[in-house]
């Protein structure tokens, strides 16, 4: 348990930014699943969808949520997915 008073505000500021971090990264894994869904069922707007979530992915880096190596090689997977299908 933390003593000091600004370590028991450093505790409340973790958790708030833990719980926002975790809505983006739930966000991310929605937004991959529901394009890698688009490639494989060829729907007619997988580019539009891909493109959104190389919008969120790129997005989440750019506030350090994930890091820009990991948005890029999740970034890198989608474009291949889409080009092999395509």
């Amino acid at each position: 348990m933390a003593n000091t008073k600004s370590a028991k505000k450093n505790i409340l500021i973790n958790e708030r930014n833990r719980q926002r971090n975790q809505g983006y990264k739930t966000l991310i894994k929605t937004v991959m699943k529901k394009s890698i869904a688009a490639i494989e069922d060829k729907s007619e707007n997988r580019e539009d969808v891909v493109k959104a979530a190389l919008r969120t992915i790129d997005k989440t880096a750019s506030k350090g949520i994930i890091h820009r190596k990991a948005a890029a090689r999740r970034k890198s997977r989608l474009a291949r997915a889409l080009n092999a299908a395509s």
